[in-house]
């Protein structure tokens, strides 16, 4: 099955909680755990690689807390997901490094698929902005493509 882990479905809780408040707020780590729900064991190390990869920026202290470092409308589902699960290929095949990695590279259907899909739904994750998360959140319709 393929899927993202906990920890990054809890670092898109992070980014959205922080996206609700509007530009320039700080909220502190406790707050935004206890609001989605993220077990105080895993929200440091979350804070950590979000703060790592410059998706959220971190002040220390009574009056400190944490705070997206760009507009929620430049801040991309994709970023997130990779941020904490690296690049996303469907299929290993998608990562071929030599000619013998695989014995049909030079001529296998599937392959090609597999790229497609890949890109569609990197381009996907890449058109999702955390400014759309909170509109659809409090509402407002976003457009959803549908599946069928």
């Amino acid at each position: 099955m393929l899927k993202i882990n906990r920890q990054t479905d809890y670092a898109v809780r992070v980014v959205l909680a922080l996206a609700q408040r509007g530009e320039g707020t700080r909220l502190s780590s406790a707050d935004i755990q206890k609001e989605m729900l993220i077990p105080k064991a895993l929200m440091t190390r979350i804070v950590a690689q979000l703060s790592h990869e410059g998706l959220v920026n971190t002040y220390p202290g009574r009056d400190g807390g944490l705070m997206l470092p760009r507009p929620a409308s430049q801040i991309t589902l994709k970023e997130v997901v990779e941020a904490f699960e690296g690049q996303i290929l469907l299929s290993e095949c998608m990562q071929v490094k030599g000619e013998d990695d695989c014995p049909f590279q030079s001529n296998c259907p599937v392959r090609s698929k597999w790229g497609r899909v890949q890109v569609a739904m990197m381009r996907e994750m890449a058109s999702i902005t955390f400014e759309d998360l909170v509109r659809e959140a409090v509402g407002i319709p976003v457009g959803i493509p549908s599946f069928v």
